[in-house]
């Protein structure tokens, strides 16, 4: 592959004919940006966010979600651009004006695309649907995938409900803090505790069925990883081994370390869980038989737990912080261009109710004709093959070419993924999650602390 490669942002110069192209350089804001155009370019650029970097993390440029569609994306013809977000961590800020402009870049080195797409991993799911709502004149369509699509509200909330039952009935003396870090110090401090907490609970029968009730809060699904055994319907002790995991990881850094980073920036504790009631949450949630059957199988009340949580002194959060959050990280549901969303059946980390979250915003806010959402039943997050990744963008593209949406059921879809790449085994089904535990979108406003 022949390749024109900038390492600053000089003027643009015109690619070679017959020519692949590889341009890497660096916007004003310092955040590096990635394109790369084949020779035979269709026309359709795909500008993709990546997903979430953790503070101090290594922070390239990534312009696809992984090798092997990227090797198919371009042997189609597509043009492929990304950032790297001038900032770590919960960086929204940084990231749709850096998005941006990277397509400003492109545009102005090989002109008006045909056709743009916005199509992004777990947070750049977010990142794209911000820019879906936000700057809908700059983009034909979009395309999260395993995103957070609830938005930054509802999933600091949905973090802090595990942690907050697991210190409730687990370690109700502790002392643990759950929100308000001062710095990361404090929260890795806390996370290291609440491990111990846990690793500790996961010892007993009674442990592990108050493990149980924290990880139904989150709706963490009984299979979340394809290293784990897929346990039968009422296997409640591999359903719950399997939970653990996922739950500790969780502790370790989304709900404590992560949690801090966007508390810095939003200038406070942007979640809440007063006017909460558990009891109602648990029945709503996917392993509420679990739950019931491990607890019976502890000797343990469910009821009495369940009173506990309720009755325990509730956190509140920092008004600022919530407006912040909100104006940043919150969704309206209102779309000007379809937008056809992605995600496994098994994700521990982005929960697929997600996905009913943002149908409740878009449907309040008459998009829902403009909105498709569609499932892979896989374990793990974003954990999608390359195949069902092309099948969505074309099944996207014939929507944004026809003005109207085509077949984007599992057949369908898994019939685009085999013809995309014939080696794969495609793992679409028909598939209706469940309600979200704690939805925030600004299409409800009633829905504030």
């Amino acid at each position: 592959m022949a390749l024109a490669l900038l390492a600053a942002p000089a003027t643009p110069v015109g690619a070679a004919a017959g020519t692949d192209t590889h341009i890497e350089g660096r916007l004003p804001s310092g955040a590096a940006y990635l394109i790369d155009v084949p020779a035979d370019w269709n026309g359709t650029v795909l500008l993709f966010s990546h997903g979430y970097t953790p503070a101090g993390s290594p922070n390239p440029a990534q312009n696809a979600p992984g090798t092997a569609a990227k090797e198919l994306l371009l042997n189609e013809g597509y043009a492929l651009i990304g950032s790297s977000y001038a900032t770590t961590g919960w960086a929204v800020t940084d990231a749709v004006p850096d998005q941006l402009a990277t397509l400003d870049v492109f545009t102005s080195r090989f002109g008006k695309a045909r056709r743009t797409i916005a199509w992004g991993s777990s947070y750049g799911g977010l990142v794209t649907t911000a820019i879906a709502e936000r700057h809908p004149g700059r983009i034909d369509g979009s395309l999260p995938m395993c995103g957070l699509v609830h938005g930054g509200v509802a999933n600091w909330n949905n973090t802090l409900d595990p942690v907050f039952a697991l210190k409730t009935l687990l370690a109700p003396d502790s002392g643990i803090a759950l929100t308000s870090f001062p710095d990361r110090t404090a929260a890795a401090t806390a996370a290291d505790a609440m491990t111990n907490v846990v690793s500790t609970a996961q010892q007993t029968g009674q442990g592990r069925a108050r493990i149980a009730l924290a990880a139904a809060l989150h709706n963490i699904p009984v299979w979340n990883d394809a290293s784990q055994p897929r346990p039968g319907l009422t296997d409640w002790d591999t359903q719950q081994a399997n939970q653990y995991r996922a739950l500790s990881g969780l502790v370790q850094l989304p709900a404590f370390v992560w949690r801090q980073e966007a508390e810095s920036r939003a200038g406070g504790s942007m979640s809440w869980n007063t006017g909460v009631d558990y009891s109602a949450m648990l029945r709503r949630s996917t392993t509420y038989k679990e739950v019931t059957a491990l607890y019976k199988k502890a000797g343990l009340s469910l009821r009495n737990d369940l009173a506990a949580l309720n009755r325990a002194p509730r956190i509140a959060a920092d008004p600022a912080a919530v407006d912040w959050m909100s104006r940043t990280s919150a969704f309206t549901g209102k779309l000007r261009k379809p937008e056809l969303s992605i995600h496994t059946t098994g994700d521990a980390l982005v929960p697929v109710q997600v996905e009913s979250a943002y149908h409740r915003a878009a449907t309040a806010a008459g998009s829902a004709p403009l909105l498709r959402q569609a499932y892979v039943d896989t374990p793990g997050h974003c954990t999608f093959s390359a195949g069902e990744q092309l099948a969505a963008l074309h099944a996207l593209e014939d929507r944004i070419t026809s003005g109207r949406w085509g077949d984007t059921g599992p057949l369908a879809l898994n019939t685009r993924a085999r013809a995309a790449d014939p080696a794969g085994q495609p793992r679409y089904i028909r598939y209706t999650p469940a309600p979200y535990p704690r939805p925030y979108d600004l299409a409800h406003p009633a829905d504030r602390p």
